[in-house]
């Protein structure tokens, strides 16, 4: 890839001058200041897995633009980097490298930074901090420690996934085809002692206020409201005919229960589990069942099985009839209550099961006007759809499912046949993580006194430095000094808890800590209320759900602990969803016909550089390490700068969309921004009094100045970019005066500074600006300039359009037709007939008929 061939423009030179002078003026210190309004922008802060890619470069320049932009708007701002520095990746590093997760995060944390620093973002490092530093995880213990004591946090046994070879418990999502999502291995079923966050007791108002998120995507709210998942159904109790306690399915769909032929339980159900006490079959058929991927979509595709408990329950509403009672592998204990009425008709999963098994199929209602037999595929009306219903129990015969539902609900509690219910798909978040690199729950563990808080004065309750990674497991289980200890109650010997938290709490609370970074407690009350709510959060989509379910999580619970105030329970009051940055992959076979993967850098003219050899060329997808179709950042800058990188990456889609980077296209973006810097040095040698028309330029200015706020307000940063184009190609074409020349670039380089910072510098510097232009106010357009004095009329000839002509906005309509007739173009259209007819139709069209 050549590098930049004018050597006037260097940014090489131009962009280190301008940092150091930024550095200097403290330009980009966060500071609170109750004149001015504040802005708080953040970008999902990266984890410090060594290299920063395009990717990086592109999200944190939307953040960068809006950053600069606001400031020049007169706020004060926040725009702070962190480091989401705990996880597995740091401990497989140790076990596969040797050393230590901090010294591998720490060194991964410099280079980053130092690949960072040099696109010139608008950051306030001084509010820097790691996650898996002291003093913040100390922090979060502390909050642990209050959520603990306000009842949000609480311990139980569980069945977990756990992963045999990273010896942890793996979330749903971690499970990929029934195996550890890093390692491989086949996931078990463990019943472990588990730390939990009471998240569902937020579950009704999480949902609830999803609706006051205006400002957030639609599909990410979408999202966040499934996985919340609020249902309406009811508890019913199913009478054992052998006299034991009934078991109680819960269901959506008790409209259906004429159809009921089966009930099925969970594996995990206190029924399975006695039963399986004295039956093999059943034992091993609950043990692979706790193999099997869990995730709702893994569910769907697993082929459903199932045994036959020998127990029967009776049919609410028909006690004569009996129903047999299955162990079925489809089944979750943590949904409902571990046991489903299976209505094969209206259920395909039911329909699947009865199939295999040979259980009655009872169809439970018509579709309007027609019976119809259930054989392969199950009725499941929209619950908006009229049905007729076949000998309804509640008496309806024709109605909608949703009010068939209603009804039955209603026909159940009437009857005292079942309790309604409302449930949500939400499950309380389980944190324990058995790992050392992360932060330490801060409990003991007492024979006499049982489970006890850590004093708040012994905090932070720091990792061992002296550990081992040379066996599979967690290495403070196995630590010979820091799991001893004393108990905090009563002085005696005790254990410390070995589970680290999971990561997810890391990046739960770093919004709220950055207001104030290196405060002796979790936030400082006055600069929270300062600085909160966080007023634009961007990053990926790959995020929609967890990590945002549980920041607004841990904003409600720290504001129950006084951490937080009632206002920033929402934390982020506009969220935006970045696209990816992509490249073609580049790939030639080794002897075996497997593929090897080049690097861009290494690829010239569909070929290899070094060798010559033609390689294959895919296309474009997400820059990948794997696929080697990764630019650096930084050979980028070394060949034509951090702006160049910054305008292209806002510069060819919009920012929620994937863009492509080719070298072309960069090249491209470099000879722009060494036209516009060689425009700047031009007009600022021009004598100061040489005339010109000012008029086009002053109206093209000022457009220029509200097009482009307008589409950095609505995050349309192409559209800004292509406006700045135009204007600067305005600008170089200009007439103008001297004055209006100068004043125009001027102009130009403050609306340019958010994408261009540096370049825009060099530019208002050459130009006489005063101070930086990081430090001006933001030009502001006149309205006078915004109006059209002039209006573009088509002019048609027996109805086919043969010119345009410009008219003034008040022109008469005799001067209208005086304007269209000179017209040279429809002067030869008319060659010589004279018109019939002429009709103005005022600002729209001129019609000539002859």
């Amino acid at each position: 890839m050549p590098g930049p061939s004018d050597a006037r423009y260097q940014p090489q030179t131009i962009e280190p001058r301008w940092q150091t002078a930024w550095d200097t003026a403290g330009c980009f210190l966060a500071k609170v200041d109750p004149s001015r309004p504040k802005y708080y922008v953040l970008e999902m802060f990266p984890y410090p897995s060594g290299r920063i890619h395009m990717g990086h470069v592109r999200n944190y320049t939307m953040g960068d633009v809006v950053a600069r932009y606001k400031k020049a708007q007169g706020f004060s701002v926040l725009h702070p980097m962190g480091w989401d520095a705990f996880g597995m990746p740091a401990e497989n590093a140790a076990m596969q490298e040797g050393g230590h997760p901090a010294t591998w995060t720490y060194n991964n944390i410099e280079v980053m930074k130092g690949q960072m620093k040099p696109l010139g973002l608008s950051i306030d490092w001084s509010r820097e901090f790691a996650t898996c530093d002291p003093e913040y995880y100390g922090q979060q213990q502390a909050m642990f420690l209050d959520m603990l004591k306000s009842g949000l946090v609480y311990r139980k046994n569980a069945v977990v996934n756990w992963d045999p070879v990273d010896m942890t418990v793996l979330a749903n999502e971690q499970v990929i085809d029934g195996k550890g999502w890093r390692s491989g291995a086949e996931v078990e079923k463990r019943e472990l002692t588990q730390w939990f966050f009471k998240i569902s007791e937020y579950s009704e108002e999480l949902l609830a206020a999803l609706d006051t998120l205006e400002h957030w995507p639609a599909k990410v709210r979408l999202m966040q409201e499934n996985w919340i998942g609020k249902s309406r159904g009811i508890d019913i109790p199913f009478r054992r005919t052998d006299g034991e306690a009934p078991i109680i399915c819960y269901s959506t769909r008790p409209d259906t229960m004429h159809g009921a032929s089966f009930v099925a339980i969970s594996p995990e159900h206190p029924v399975s589990r006695a039963l399986a006490e004295d039956n093999a079959e059943l034992a091993a058929f609950i043990a692979a069942a706790r193999k099997m991927d869990t995730t709702e979509a893994a569910m769907e595709k697993a082929e459903k099985k199932g045994i036959d408990t020998g127990i029967t329950v009776r049919h609410p509403i028909h006690p004569d009839q009996e129903l047999p009672v299955w162990v079925a592998n489809f089944v979750l204990m943590d949904y409902g209550t571990g046991a489903v009425f299976g209505v094969p008709a209206h259920d395909q999963r039911d329909l699947d099961f009865a199939r295999k098994y040979g259980l009655p199929v009872r169809n439970a209602f018509y579709l309007p006007g027609q019976e119809v037999e259930v054989e392969n595929e199950a009725l499941v009306p929209p619950k908006s759809e009229t049905v007729d219903f076949i000998d309804h129990f509640a008496g309806v015969t024709k109605a909608t499912s949703q009010e068939a539902i209603d009804a039955t609900i209603d026909y159940f509690e009437a009857h005292d046949l079942g309790v309604g219910q409302e449930k949500y798909r939400l499950r309380d978040w389980g944190l324990s993580r058995q790992r050392y690199w992360g932060c330490p729950i801060p409990v003991v563990h007492c024979d006499a006194c049982g489970v006890v808080p850590e004093k708040k004065e012994n905090l932070p309750i720091r990792l061992p430095e002296d550990v081992s990674f040379d066996k599979p497991g967690n290495p403070l289980d196995r630590h010979p000094t820091w799991r001893n200890c004393a108990c905090p109650a009563c002085g005696k010997e005790a254990r410390r808890e070995t589970d680290t938290m999971d990561t997810f709490v890391d990046s739960s609370w770093y919004y709220a800590r950055f207001t104030a970074p290196h405060a002796a407690t979790p936030t400082d009350p006055a600069e929270a209320e300062y600085w909160m709510n966080v007023d634009q959060y961007i990053g990926g989509i790959e995020h929609a759900i967890l990590h945002l379910l549980y920041s607004r999580f841990f904003a409600r619970a720290m504001h129950k602990t006084g951490h937080l105030p009632a206002s920033a329970v929402e934390p982020f009051d506009a969220l935006f969803t970045q696209g990816m940055v992509t490249h073609e992959i580049y790939k030639t076979k080794d002897e075996r016909g497997r593929p090897i993967y080049h690097l861009p850098e290494d690829v010239e003219d569909g070929k290899l550089i070094a060798t010559g050899e033609a390689v294959e060329t895919t296309s474009s997808v997400k820059m990948s390490k794997s696929k080697k179709n990764v630019v650096d950042p930084v050979n980028i800058i070394e060949q034509f700068g951090a702006d160049t990188a910054r305008w292209f990456v806002m510069s060819d889609s919009p920012p929620e969309r994937d863009v492509e980077w080719t070298s072309s296209g960069a090249e491209a973006t470099f000879k722009h921004l060494s036209r516009v810097w060689a425009m700047g040095e031009r007009i600022a040698a021009m004598p100061a009094d040489a005339p010109g028309d000012d008029a086009d330029l002053t109206r093209a200015m000022h457009r220029a100045v509200d097009e482009v706020t307008t589409m950095i307000e609505g995050f349309a940063f192409n559209k800004a970019i292509a406006k700045l184009y135009e204007f600067s190609n305005t600008l170089s074409k200009s007439k103008a005066s001297a004055r209006m020349q100068k004043e125009a670039a001027r102009v130009l380089a403050q609306l340019m500074a958010p994408m261009v910072p540096h370049l825009a510098e060099d530019l208002w510097h050459q130009l006489g600006g005063d101070g930086l232009v990081t430090e001006a106010a933001w030009p502001k357009a006149d309205p006078a300039f915004l109006v059209d004095d002039t209006v573009t009329l088509p002019v048609q000839i027996n109805g086919k359009r043969k010119a345009e002509i410009a008219v003034a906005l008040d022109a008469s309509k005799e001067e209208v037709e005086k304007i269209a007739l000179s017209d040279e173009a429809v002067t030869r259209a008319l060659a010589g007939a004279t018109p019939k007819k002429i009709i103005v139709v005022p600002g729209r069209i001129v019609n000539v008929v002859i």
